[in-house]
């Protein structure tokens, strides 16, 4: 092998690095693959379960089951035939007004939990860290069942509180309380989720700015609007970007709370649920394709302007 220059003789060759060799007096070129080895098995897995899936429905997305003709290329029609589809509008606009009125009283109540904790003023932090978590450790699918059975007006918790007192309570699975119902069992399941979160981020504030607070007089709150807060910014940014694409996402608690409330809630109540009903009950694959590529695409662009706006805030401070 030919000698290198010493500043590549004492760079290390990884991934697909090139290296010179010398080969019979003439200097040949060989990549070195064997970064490849560790990603390899992720990319893999990645195009499997990812990007293998989102191209198959782009291409069911483009044709359309006929009459005549069987399976045959329509281009962006079911894309025009969505746009202009009320029903998912519907669902598009209650998953909206879910997001925006579910997600900051399930973050308000994380970020509450964690500045409790943080505070050093509770005893037996663990067990209360725990005890907050636990309800996200429950499979979703169990938890709607439990809620769902507790919400019965039948049967269960509101149905035996009607009947120990005599009271009359409105059933929450009325259709104008489905939604109040949903709200309180998503928030229920991952309020510990995002607590963890945002306790894990003012964990790692430096005690110099507390320090530095307590010195200048700052009070509880004046430390948590000025220094903990802001110091956290880019943990509470991602877990709204997190629930943004779980609102848009939702189907669980629908779908299961349906067979026990069918008059207050549709095939068509989350686009999610549009999608699937439309493809295992329809047995329209190209619509429901269509209808899931545009739900993705909302959801990515809300999210990127949730990012975008932090990114804003965090360039202004």
């Amino acid at each position: 092998m030919t000698d290198l220059p010493s500043s590549r003789a004492n760079k290390p060759v990884t991934g697909s690095t090139v290296a010179l060799v010398s080969v019979g007096g003439r200097t040949r070129r060989k990549l070195n693959w064997s970064g490849w080895w560790f990603v390899g098995p992720f990319m893999a897995v990645f195009t499997l379960v990812f990007v293998a899936p989102l191209i198959y429905a782009i291409y069911l997305s483009l044709f359309r089951e006929t009459l005549v003709g069987g399976n045959s290329f329509v281009g962006l029609a079911n894309y025009a035939t969505a746009m202009v589809d009320p029903k998912f509008w519907e669902a598009m606009l209650r998953v909206a007004t879910f997001l925006l009125v579910q997600v900051p009283i399930m973050l308000g109540l994380a970020m509450f939990a964690a500045l409790a904790l943080d505070s050093a003023r509770l005893r037996w932090v663990p067990f209360y860290r725990l005890s907050i978590f636990l309800p996200y450790a429950v499979p979703g699918v169990v938890a709607v069942m439990i809620w769902g059975y507790m919400y019965g007006s039948q049967f269960g918790l509101v149905a035996d509180i009607n009947r120990f007192f005599g009271l009359d309570l409105p059933s929450p699975l009325a259709e104008n309380l489905i939604m109040v119902s949903i709200g309180n069992i998503v928030t229920w399941e991952f309020v510990g989720y995002n607590m963890l979160i945002f306790f894990s981020a003012l964990k790692a504030v430096p005690m110099e700015l507390y320090e530095a607070a307590e010195i200048d007089g700052a009070g509880p709150f004046r430390t948590i609007f000025s220094i903990k807060l802001p110091s956290i910014r880019g943990a509470i940014v991602i877990a709204t970007i997190f629930s943004v694409i779980g609102s848009f996402q939702l189907f669980n608690e629908p779908s299961i709370l349906q067979t026990i409330a069918p008059n207050s809630i549709t095939t068509y109540f989350t686009p999610n649920l549009y999608a699937f009903n439309l493809s295992f009950a329809g047995s329209q694959f190209n619509y429901a394709a269509a209808i899931a590529i545009i739900s993705g695409v909302i959801t990515m662009v809300v999210a990127y302007l949730v990012q975008l706006g932090g990114e804003k805030k965090e360039d202004k401070a």
